[in-house]
């Protein structure tokens, strides 16, 4: 692989994490489906490593309809023990059944008025935060990931504590998390500049 390349050094060589890295991670989310789909999956992740969810990701989607919360809230209570039996995501019980609540979480905040994308972008007041990372100053959670892990909390999501929340907020293009010396950065820093909720 190319070495020449400055990345964020948390990404190492690895092909699958290269790949999220240069094209998918910081990359701004506008919609409400996907932005589920990936908390959920940062949930999944909770004492494990990025990289194992990420190479399990088809898996999931598979297992769990594309992360449609709709059909997820329809599945019988049969499904979740062959959830269980289901060896290519992670068989942890309570992880499974999450799943199950934020999709129910979902649709309460669709049908009291509030789109999932207007819900979670409210917290970063609808646009991404640009920050000049040199490496060591790049933290685990911030306010703003607090008060967005106590909201999801009270909405009835689980697995969303603060860490999650701010791995959530880097990954979706809430925060710019990239080093400034990474070549990402600045094409990032372009795509949150024209972001809009509303486009």
């Amino acid at each position: 692989m190319q070495t020449s390349v400055a990345r964020c050094s948390w990404c190492g060589t690895d092909p699958d994490y290269v790949r999220y890295h240069d094209r998918v991670w910081g990359r701004p989310v506008a919609d409400g489906q996907e932005l589920f789909a990936k908390l959920c999956l940062d949930g999944q992740q909770a004492g494990l490593s990025w990289l194992t969810i990420l190479r399990k990701q088809q898996n999931y989607e598979a297992a769990f309809c594309n992360f449609d919360p709709e059909k997820i809230v329809a599945l019988p209570e049969s499904y979740k023990a062959e959830l269980m039996q289901n060896t290519g995501i992670v068989r942890n019980r309570l992880k499974i059944e999450s799943v199950f609540k934020n999709a129910r979480a979902y649709l309460e905040i669709r049908d009291q008025g509030q789109s999932f994308e207007q819900f979670l972008w409210q917290f970063s007041d609808g646009k991404p935060r640009i920050f000049a990372r040199q490496g060591g100053d790049v933290p685990t959670s911030d306010e703003v990931s607090d008060t967005m892990a106590k909201a999801l909390k009270k909405a009835g999501f689980s697995f969303v504590g603060t860490t999650i929340c701010y791995a959530f907020m880097q990954a979706v293009g809430m925060v710019n998390d990239h080093v400034v010396q990474c070549h990402c950065y600045n094409e990032v820093c372009d795509e949150m500049r024209r972001f809009s909720l509303t486009t």
